[in-house]
């Protein structure tokens, strides 16, 4: 089939603002699609490194870190359509290809998918009533407009929130009732297909390393081995425009570089791409003896610099409903490096899953509602054999813990491990544990914040009406039918950009719908109630 393209001229810029997964795919997408050559291709970011929320750093000797782990599926269909392109580090096959043969090898498949006093719960009934799924069912049917800003404790009554399908859900997309209907009725609908086997986690999928090495380590390769520029510790704060009438064109990139103030001429045949907000700005670490800081908006840079782009501008979206809520938008995270295999031991023999079959695997009795996850190692490249890495987090950072009697939110990684071995009822080898531990807490105070209710308008659309040269990515512009928090959104929203702000006869792959085929439904109809299909 012929492949109709807009043919760009051998002097276009590509700026690309932010180094996350977003700005990585859009790089590649211009290359393979578009015909842009990687040297008129500029990636600005303000930290030292790319990756954005995909992250993974430290040693062996200091600890590693992982901000978050999403969750990938077999549906994600624009992720595995750029990395089809993209080779593993070793060159042997792509990442798309180690990741579905990876799967095949280590299959998600829970055993324990909570733990109360100590004790594993092996597929835990949904336990929900049958006015509970007719309220899902109106919700699911219902279209976003009718929803408008609600939340999912305006549909639901409490006892929704006591079930172990809410507890289930919200653990594994962490959600919380003060979240957003509309988001979450996007889930039901894209997810509708994994509702069966929900309880084991089955149809969840994982890289083979953390998703830095694996994913963002093979892009940056790929693209740097084309030419791609980086310009890393650059923070762009605002983006000059020339407007008239309802045409907007981005004309000057306002950055600072080791704190002097620059500027990037955009010229006429130049175009930019933001990413707009970002769910990891403005995080924080603490230590095995120190609790990580709660910052703020102007502790980051993503949003001072969309509210400085929004300002007047209602059609570039309203950047305060996501920002300015981080008490309904935060929680910790942790990342524990040990020395001593005691503790994988120990939840392996009460778990039934050896590291990276079982999952999440969450307290339920937790106050501060507590899970964590046991992934395969080594999980970082250059791991010792003798040393392994598991990630957890916490939904409810401002309850006093049950063992550590103080707010998760202040808590050290001592005291956050303390808690962990408390949950898990290990008391003889807790002290040998706690030696050879190293954990990092972190506070991230807008990681959800992509949840938050909205409405139409508070997101933007990716190419905003009336712009000539630019175009937003990133979890806080408006997909039809995709969710937030994943990769897979990021990295439609770089597709989406690319093909529509080049004029490009293409259209990334079209979001499953399951909530159609009725094989899916009808297991998943018989999943809700608690039916063997």
């Amino acid at each position: 089939m012929e492949d109709h393209r807009s043919t760009q001229q051998d002097d276009t810029k590509i700026y690309l603002i932010g180094g996350g997964i977003a700005s990585l795919a859009a790089a590649a997408f211009l290359i393979r699609d578009a015909d842009v050559l990687g040297h008129n291709i500029v990636i600005l970011e303000q930290l030292d490194r790319l990756g954005g929320s995909l992250d993974g750093a430290g040693s062996p000797r200091d600890g590693y870190v992982l901000r978050g782990g999403r969750m990938i599926e077999s549906k994600y269909l624009c992720t595995y359509d750029l990395f089809a392109s993209i080779p593993t580090l070793d060159g042997s096959k792509t990442v798309t290809q180690e990741i579905f043969d990876w799967n095949e090898t280590m299959k998600t498949s829970s055993k324990s998918r909570f733990v109360r006093r100590g004790q594993r719960i092996d597929g835990p009934e949904f336990g929900l009533s049958e006015k509970h799924i007719l309220t899902l069912e109106r919700v699911v049917a219902e279209p976003e407009g009718m929803l408008g800003r609600s939340t999912i404790a305006d549909e639901f009554d409490a006892s929704f929130f006591q079930t172990n399908f809410w507890l289930m859900w919200c653990t594994t997309f962490a959600f919380q009732p003060w979240h957003s209907a509309v988001e979450f009725r996007r889930y039901l609908l894209r997810f509708t297909h994994m509702v069966a086997g929900f309880n084991h986690l089955k149809g969840i999928m994982r890289t083979v390393l953390n998703q830095y090495d694996s994913m963002v380590r093979p892009l940056q390769k790929w693209l740097e081995e084309r030419g791609v520029r980086f310009e890393l510790n650059t923070r762009v704060t605002n983006l000059l425009f020339s407007e008239e009438a309802d045409r907007k064109t981005v004309e000057r990139i306002v950055c600072t570089r080791s704190g002097l103030s620059s500027e990037v001429e955009v010229d006429k045949n130049d175009f930019v791409i933001v990413t707009l907000g970002s769910m990891t700005d403005a995080s924080s670490l603490g230590s095995m003896d120190s609790a990580p800081a709660l910052n703020g908006k102007t502790d980051g840079g993503a949003w001072t610099l969309w509210e400085k782009l929004a300002t007047g501008r209602p059609e570039f979206g309203r950047p305060s409903v996501f920002a300015d809520h981080i008490e309904e938008s935060k929680w910790v995270s942790f990342t524990t490096t040990q020395r001593d295999p005691t503790f994988f031991r120990l939840v392996r023999d009460l778990t039934g899953n050896v590291p990276g079959e079982g999952g999440l695997i969450t307290f339920a009795d937790s106050s501060w509602l507590t899970s964590i996850v046991l992934p395969h190692q080594p999980h970082f490249i250059g791991q010792p054999e003798d040393v392994n890495v598991f990630w957890g987090y916490g939904l409810f950072v401002d309850k006093p813990g049950d063992f550590v009697k103080k707010p998760m939110s202040e808590c050290t990684g001592r005291e956050i491990m303390t808690e962990i071995m408390g949950l898990l009822h290990i008391a003889s080898e807790a002290s040998r544990i706690l030696d050879t531990s190293i954990c990092i807490p972190c506070m991230m105070p807008f990681i959800t914040s992509q949840f938050l209710r909205r409405e139409r308008g508070d997101r933007p659309e990716v190419v905003p009406k009336g712009s000539t040269n630019l175009a937003f990515t990133g979890q806080f512009c408006e997909l039809p039918d995709d969710v937030v928090f994943t990769v897979e959104y990021s990295i439609r929203s770089a597709q989406t950009a690319v093909y529509d702000l080049l004029k490009l006869n293409r259209k990334p792959p079209a979001v499953y719908k399951g909530q159609y085929d009725p094989r899916v439904l009808y297991k998943a109809f018989t999943t809700l109630h608690d039916m063997k299909a």
